[in-house]
């Protein structure tokens, strides 16, 4: 980042966004991919597939989930906690944060640019709310959110600490040692949640490092495993309702969370060869323009 990047100003009023109904959840998430992908055509750089395929993770998460403040973000010790392993998808977090209130909507304009608080990956020198450490080496933020679940445990803090992962990343050898850690010292108020998409920037996740059987390993490294359609709303949120209102939770959980990649977006969708460049490949102006009459317009606004 930048040296003459300033602190993100403080100065913030207002109330964070809670929305009961599905429909108002599945309207936020159309909302989401509106800006992600507006985002990533003008920064003409990104991550189009992951960030659409988990636009109703984080919409379920920060809209009806997270017990959180955006405008108290990390003074109050029995919040919930999340971290974005694999931060390359940051534009959905991006958008997520700033509609729930952690920052201005304008500043989704920025991203990517020279000087922007929102960088390619998530940054947290410059003190952008919301965002816990850096991210985007893959394989690392798990270890970060067991470090943060052992500490509200230590300190006597409720509150639960999520870490979103993909599958492909889950190759990585830090994450295991991670999770078994996580297992060992009991951490039942830590909750994964793998973007399990089969689809990594080289190929189908099984053909480039088969991670099968995926929830027996997670098993075996002494993780309660859950799974849900990671594009359905209503399973993402009773799935981690459940997890929630467990009254002793002795174990860490994860959440499989089947997704398509480029969700939302038929000409982005899909596990086909021909599909997988959108992994990392933005839209082009046309593209942007044939994806939003799709999406339609949401009773959010623009940014």
């Amino acid at each position: 980042m930048a040296k003459d990047i300033k602190p993100y100003p403080s100065e913030r009023k207002g109330k964070a966004v809670t929305l009961e109904s599905v429909e108002e959840l599945k309207e936020m998430a159309c909302q989401v991919r509106r800006d992600v992908v507006r985002m990533l055509t003008r920064a003409a750089s990104g991550h189009t597939g992951g960030s659409l395929g988990m636009a109703d993770v984080f919409t379920a998460l920060y809209f009806r989930i997270l017990r959180h403040d955006p405008y108290d973000f990390g003074k109050t010790a029995d919040r919930d906690m999340l971290f974005l392993s694999n931060g390359h998808i940051a534009p959905v977090w991006y958008s997520a944060l700033a509609r729930s209130g952690y920052f201005q909507l304008e500043e989704l304009h920025s991203l990517r640019r020279i000087n922007s608080y929102l960088q390619g990956h998530p940054a947290s020198e410059a003190g952008l709310p919301g965002i816990h450490m850096a991210s985007g080496s893959l394989g690392q933020g798990l270890s970060a959110a067991v470090g943060a679940a052992l500490g509200k445990r230590m300190d006597g803090c409720s509150g639960d600490v999520f870490c979103l992962m993909g599958d492909g990343e889950c190759q990585e050898g830090q994450i295991w040692e991670a999770a078994m850690s996580a297992a060992h010292y009991r951490l039942g108020n830590l909750v994964g949640i793998v973007d399990y998409n089969n689809q990594q920037i080289d190929g189908e996740v099984n053909s480039v490092m088969n991670v099968e059987p995926f929830a027996g390993k997670w098993r075996s490294f002494g993780w309660e495993v859950y799974q849900c359609d990671g594009n359905d709303i209503e399973d993402i949120v009773a799935v981690t309702e459940k997890i929630q209102t467990e009254k002793s939770r002795t174990k860490p959980s994860v959440i499989l969370a089947v997704t398509v990649m480029g969700k939302g977006v038929p000409f982005f969708e899909g596990t086909m060869p021909d599909n997988t460049n959108w992994h990392g490949k933005p839209p082009s102006p046309e593209h942007c323009e044939q994806a939003l009459e799709i999406l339609g317009e949401t009773p959010f606004g623009d940014f």
